[in-house]
């Protein structure tokens, strides 16, 4: 892992990642992609760029538009249907491909999964907790998004959680799951579940997480027919019937590289090498152990890392 190359090119935020440590995030994107399929999710590669109708019909803005990235404008200047931003979630490009359609009952539950790189501001985060991997401008993510009808979706959103979860069981990642009260839902989540995987030693130099802190790797949230009424998605229950407001949800299966951060520290050897989880091993040729690289470069000839 590169940081400070990465804010060479980037800025802060932003990380190279090479050797073993680029081809285990490969590995960790194939291996969810490949569980979640088995799970009958079917794939979607969206667009990355999403217009802000699309942003806002998933509840992104106005709300949320100080963290995400904007296209060829500044985040405090007016904005139009057509402004583009980049994706800060591919729940945003896959819950707007079916707006202003009407489906059929037949056609649900639909489960979708997405790739994408993610970008955001994270314009309100200050302080020590936005160093190293915890938080960082552009990152990988799989995301599963469902849409279906309105009195299976509180039963679907359990589903949805066991979804995510069975990535960290796989990986043998000791993981909670919280329901979040009404005062920390989003104004678009009618419920949320959080899944969080122990990072044992990532702690925070001060206050009461030192020795170890929960990520949220993912969340899980029914929005019954918030999205739904704002992108004009609706369903026929019946030919001759009229058509309802369906019901979305979502969830990370999961996030990256919060994911990264727990299996290193899970999976770290006395000498400093990473054994590779068992699942991944197919995604990495075979490979059971991380070494690390050799320091590039004649800076690190200077500061005594190579001869």
């Amino acid at each position: 892992m590169d940081f400070e190359r990465g804010a060479k090119v980037a800025g802060g935020g932003f990380y190279f990642l090479r050797g073993d440590g680029a081809r285990l995030e490969h590995a960790l994107i194939e291996f969810m992609r490949d569980l979640h399929r088995e799970q009958e999710y079917t794939e979607v590669f969206p667009p990355i760029p999403v217009t802000s109708r699309s942003m806002t019909g998933t509840g992104q803005l106005p709300k949320f538009s100080a963290d995400a990235y904007r296209v060829g404008g500044h985040n405090d200047e007016p904005y139009d249907e057509e402004d583009l931003w980049l994706c800060p979630t591919a729940e945003v490009p896959v819950t707007n491909m079916y707006r202003d359609e009407i489906l059929l009952a037949d056609d649900l539950p639909i489960k979708h999964q997405a790739y994408t790189p993610n970008f955001r501001r994270e314009a309100g985060e200050h302080g020590t907790e936005t160093r190293g991997l915890g938080r960082v401008h552009q990152f990988n993510k799989v995301e599963l998004v469902n849409f279906v009808e309105p009195d299976r979706s509180d039963e679907r959103l359990e589903g949805l959680v066991g979804e995510a979860e069975a990535v960290l069981e796989a990986l043998g990642l000791p993981y909670r799951i919280v329901l979040l009260c009404g005062g920390d839902l989003t104004f678009a989540s009618a419920k949320t579940y959080d899944i969080e995987v122990w990072a044992p030693a990532d702690d925070m130099p001060h206050g009461p997480d030192r020795g170890g802190r929960w990520l949220e790797v993912s969340s899980a949230s029914n929005f019954e027919a918030f999205q739904a009424r704002r992108i004009g998605l609706r369903y026929r229950p019946e030919r001759h019937e009229s058509a309802e407001y369906l019901h979305t949800l979502n969830a990370s299966g999961t996030a990256l590289p919060r994911v990264v951060i727990a299996l290193l520290e899970h999976y770290q050897n006395p000498d400093g090498t990473v054994t590779v989880p068992e699942p991944l091993r197919p995604y990495m040729g075979g490979q059971e152990l991380i070494e690390g690289h050799d320091p590039v470069g004649e800076a690190a000839v200077g500061a005594g890392e190579r001869e």
